[in-house]
């Protein structure tokens, strides 16, 4: 297109090689005169299978149990619960460490955990190594009964007195007894889930972040 000056009728186009003056001009470069092309949209995306969930970390049961916790406090039924991986989970805002078999739950008990300055780290831990008869090479060779280790610089879940008042060095600390008991189920590599406020409850998987 080539532009001539001074008004309207000095303007002209070149048009399939004939010249075009004026409103002929306006005319072409109407919108209404050369509608856009509609623009293909993409086809919608297909949304991908979600990852089948394993019915074994489904929770099928929780224990009836009525109100927090108190320290000092645990419970153990295991009565008719079939055999299935045992996961354990701990909550540290409601400072309770709960065990699943094959999404069972089957104990529960209000914990010790660390401080402000030793917190109980979050994550998923599995178990390093077991020992019953264990002491600390940190803290003055403190008895750690029936450790389930999580961490190499030593945090574990061990038999310890759980009374209000008194804390960890980031450990997790249970009724010695409940200790015993969980010590003879648990195995090398099973998972500890350390979380934070989580809520879960039945139909819910245990390994969902």
């Amino acid at each position: 297109m080539v532009l001539g000056a001074k008004g309207w009728g000095a303007v002209v186009a070149a048009v399939g090689g004939v010249v075009v003056a004026g409103a002929a001009l306006i005319s072409l470069e109407n919108p209404a005169s050369n509608p856009p092309q509609a623009i293909a949209s993409a086809p919608p995306a297909v949304p991908a299978n979600p990852a089948p969930v394993d019915e074994r970390f489904v929770i099928k049961r929780v224990l009836p149990i009525t109100g927090p916790i108190k320290y000092g406090e645990w419970h153990w039924d295991e009565a008719g619960v079939p055999d299935g991986p045992l996961v354990m989970t701990v909550d540290l805002e409601a400072r309770v460490l709960s065990v699943f078999r094959g999404g069972y739950e089957i104990a529960a008990t209000a914990v010790l955990l660390g401080t402000t300055e030793k917190p109980t780290p979050l994550g998923v831990f599995p178990v390093n190594w077991k020992k019953a008869d264990h002491y600390s090479r940190t803290y003055d060779n403190a008895p750690m009964p029936f450790t389930l280790n999580l961490t190499t610089d030593g945090v574990a879940i061990h038999g310890t007195k759980v009374e209000n008042g008194y804390a960890s060095h980031g450990c997790i600390g249970v009724p010695t007894p409940f200790a015993q008991k969980l010590f003879a189920l648990a195995k090398v590599g099973d998972k500890v889930y350390v979380t934070r406020g989580k809520q879960t409850g039945v139909g819910q998987s245990l390994t969902e972040s």
